[in-house]
């Protein structure tokens, strides 16, 4: 079977870890302390985080071991974050996990044994067990995807089992997080940001990055919000511009219906602009964002085959209903028509 760079992660029961847990999976974003020599180069199509299980056993004992697992499709490889982005960044007011990179959820599967009867080689196992020991790090291995995908039931091309099908995938959402520890927490969306003046500073930057972008190039910009963000003018020509920004990764961004229907409109000429890795300082009143990280589609016009849809849980009397919440456009498997 043909090989994939994963990059194993263990993630702690304390509330801290299943917290960023949480957040990551919002976010589409992950994060280590620190740089390792072999992340320099690599190029991983795959994360898997592991939570549930004591890394500080034996080998022999781990692997007598179960634990629930995240597979994640990496994002764009690593890159070095300068903006706080997890929930203890932003209280401890420093970069933490500044070696980062995007995620895209797959399947959460639960209960996986952690030797010969799972789905993992000994070496990839292994390497989950010694993150656990190096606070978190993440160990690269090279390990066959087709029996995790097989067992979350995710259809691949045996030959190029990396070309993952995200709209058949069965995908997964943070309020699925279950751990011993785990915050409470009202339903999130995807990427959203529960303080609503930390909100505001993001989209305000973003949208400022933007029509600073278009002035330059000879645009007259008007602020509209709706039915799109800005409406740009030159001369005879019109384009209408959405604008999304985030303190994580330049993933994947939210769309609604609504969006999605606008930009496909023959009548309309429109531009994806997302900012990504935003700084927000949340000491000034009204908090000031800085920092940029430009990712631009232009004459953009999503196709069916580059959304998938984004199914949000809410827990009732009668337990859980899942519902579609809007479609996901994933940045990086559509980057060849993208200009930064």
């Amino acid at each position: 079977m043909k090989s994939s760079t994963f990059v194993m992660v263990h993630v702690g029961q304390s509330t801290e870890a299943q917290r960023n847990l949480i957040h990551g999976i919002e976010t589409l974003s992950w994060g280590f302390p620190e740089e390792k020599p072999e992340y320099r180069d690599a190029h991983p199509q795959f994360a898997l985080l592991a939570t549930g299980a004591s890394p500080r056993v034996q080998l022999e004992d781990w692997l007598e071991d179960t634990a629930t697992l995240y597979l994640f499709q990496v994002r764009g490889g690593f890159y070095e974050g300068r903006s706080w982005h997890w929930p203890d960044e932003e209280a401890e007011r420093r970069l933490k996990y500044p070696q980062r990179f995007g995620i895209e959820p797959l399947a959460r599967l639960e209960n996986i044994p952690l030797g010969p009867k799972g789905p993992l080689t000994e070496a990839g196992s292994d390497a989950i067990r010694r993150s656990g020991t190096d606070r978190g790090m993440g160990k690269l291995v090279q390990m066959p995807a087709q029996r995790l995908l097989e067992l979350a039931g995710i259809p691949f091309d045996p030959n190029e089992p990396e070309d993952v099908p995200l709209d058949k995938s069965p995908g997964f959402t943070a309020e699925q997080v279950e751990g011993k520890k785990k915050p409470q927490r009202r339903r999130r969306g995807a990427g959203y940001i529960s303080d609503p003046k930390k909100r505001k500073a993001i989209e305000l930057h973003a949208e400022n990055h933007a029509v600073a972008h278009y002035e330059k190039n000879g645009w007259t910009v008007e602020r509209l919000g709706k039915p799109y963000d800005l409406r740009c003018t030159r001369g005879t020509e019109e384009l209408h511009v959405e604008v999304k920004g985030t303190t994580g990764a330049a993933t994947s961004v939210e769309l609604t219906i609504n969006e999605v229907l606008h930009a496909r409109d023959k009548d309309n000429t429109v531009d994806l602009y997302v900012v990504s890795d935003i700084k927000v300082d949340t000491r000034t009143d009204p908090y000031t964002a800085s920092g940029n990280k430009v990712t631009l589609f232009t004459d953009w016009e999503p196709a069916e085959e580059d959304l998938r849809s984004r199914i949000s849980t809410v827990h009732g009397t009668c337990g859980s209903n899942r519902f579609p919440a809007g479609v996901i456009f994933p940045l990086y498997a559509h980057e060849d028509r993208a200009s930064r």
